[in-house]
């Protein structure tokens, strides 16, 4: 076993000189300088920089659009993207092993901010288009396929943590610049500006991003077409269960991810409507967990992964992540949600280090298949997940049914309605209309301030939704890091 695994070792590092060879000396020079992960970084870094500036806007228009059942409408849009990118993910990384990364790239980008002008321009159809955009939401894997052409394997941790801290980057000033524009000037200018960084990334794609998989080196080259195996899902769900290392891989991704998912999809509007955050609050919040996951998975991760090898950060970082999933549970004060934001970031380490894994195991022409494999899986619980937490949001209905125009941040003094007449409706199925404390209701309906709207709907709904999606959540992952524990001495 140890013999084969030497021999698989000097072949991937056959292949991958080869690939430098042909890309230096005889393929056709496309770009800007040779491939590198520097390309990968920029291609992500735009992209989600784009969206990051439309954070805020996209809670206000959200909750405008769907005034009645914000969480839920929230986790149904999300998880129909999810499921598109489960069935499109095995497709399309099988066709840029055949036909090249760079042209997935530009898809993959393309399609998943054309929603982003429609914004403004019509919800609904922003909405229903970033539902569909699913299909080629599939960024991540063509970028982990392109990293693993041009990186060896001892390499591709720490090349895989820097795009992941590349990602939280983009997240760190982005949320910051939208909120701010957003209140000074307009939403209409953070659209216009994070279309324009759309189409900035689009153009470095087509301009500066050279092929990482040469023409000589795919499958098509040697007479080898697509199958449709290769592309069906399921087929890849059946090879999963075939190969015991890739189904504890693919376990791990699932169970780690699905929680994730369901978490992010509303945790900011979460944030907002139900603890109490300001916009420039929620902003100053992913500014900071992104700074720490930078860290995590630049510095932590490479020392980790060097001290106590791919398995044990592994189950590090799921460590980590029952302890922030549990901590934001019970969570009810905003400190607490500052300091789980802390260890979230630690849990951020997990997915380069699966990410590793996966394709040390994958031969070179095959990066793309598995890597599409993974990022299918995590586009199932992107759909699940999210479904999931809105419906457990819908259950014990936490909706806030009149978001604040006010901020008191926004406007230096407390925040008071913009009209004393204005009302606050409380759902009648709420327990908030049974707390005595704010005297009587007249037909479950109060005049309150923005302050008293918060703090009533921490008192009735906020906690027992939260509790009950997020602890169920940590069952998962405990049982998940047992699943761990069992066998992956292999790896």
């Amino acid at each position: 076993m140890t013999g084969e695994k030497k021999k698989k070792k000097r072949l991937n590092r056959s292949i991958l000189l080869a690939k430098k060879i042909i890309i230096k000396d005889g393929g056709t020079r496309q770009g800007v300088g040779e491939p590198s992960v520097y390309h990968a970084v920029v291609v992500i870094f735009l992209e989600f920089f784009a969206w990051g500036l439309l954070t805020t806007p996209m809670l206000t228009v959200l909750h405008q659009t769907f005034p009645q059942h914000t969480f839920l409408m929230n986790g149904l849009i999300h998880g129909v993207k999810g499921l598109l990118s489960f069935l499109s993910a095995p497709l399309i990384g099988a066709l840029s092993d055949v036909w090249g990364r760079k042209s997935f790239l530009l898809l993959t980008v393309f399609f998943t901010c054309a929603p982003i002008p429609l914004l403004k321009i019509s919800p609904w159809w922003y909405f229903a288009v970033i539902s569909m955009s699913g299909v080629f939401a599939v960024t991540f894997s063509v970028i982990f396929a392109y990293v693993a052409d041009i990186t060896q394997e001892h390499e591709r941790s720490t090349a895989y943590g820097l795009v992941s801290a590349t990602f939280a980057a983009s997240l760190v000033t982005s949320p910051a610049i939208g909120a701010y524009l957003s209140r000074v000037y307009s939403d209409t200018l953070v659209v216009v500006l994070a279309s324009g960084v759309a189409l900035l990334d689009i153009g470095f794609i087509l301009l500066a991003v050279p092929e990482s998989l040469p023409e000589e080196m795919r499958p098509v080259s040697w007479g080898a077409p697509i199958s449709w195996e290769q592309a069906d899902p399921f087929a890849s769900l059946r090879k999963v269960g075939q190969d015991s290392t890739v189904l504890l891989i693919c376990i791990t991704v699932f169970l780690s991810y699905l929680p994730e998912a369901g978490q992010y999809s509303s945790f900011f509007l979460y944030l907002r409507q139900v603890i109490g955050f300001t916009s420039e609050t929620v902003a100053a919040f992913i500014g900071v967990v992104g700074i720490l996951s930078i860290l995590a998975q630049t510095v932590v991760l490479g020392v980790l992964m060097r001290s106590i090898g791919n398995k044990n950060t592994i189950l590090l970082g799921l460590g980590f992540q029952i302890l922030q999933l549990a901590w934001y549970g019970f969570g009810s004060q905003q400190w607490m949600m500052w300091a789980a934001g802390a260890v979230a970031a630690m849990s951020s380490i997990t997915f380069p280090a699966i990410s590793a894994i996966v394709s040390r195991n994958a031969d070179p022409d095959q990066q793309g298949v598995v890597q599409g494999m993974v990022t299918g899986i995590r586009g199932l619980c992107n759909g699940l997940g999210p479904a999931l937490y809105g419906f457990v949001f819908y259950l014990f209905h936490v909706e806030l049914n009149e978001m604040a125009d006010v901020d008191p941040a926004d406007k230096g003094h407390k925040a008071e309605m913009a009209n004393p007449s204005d009302e606050f409706p409380c759902n009648p199925k709420s327990p908030v209309r049974n707390q005595g404390h704010w005297g009587q209701y007249n037909s479950w309906r109060v005049t309150a301030s923005t302050e008293r709207k918060e703090h009533l709907l921490r008192l009735g709904q906020g906690n027992t939704a939260n509790l009950m999606a997020l602890y169920q959540t940590c069952c998962w992952i405990i049982l998940q890091t047992a699943v761990l524990c069992t066998d992956f001495s292999q790896l």
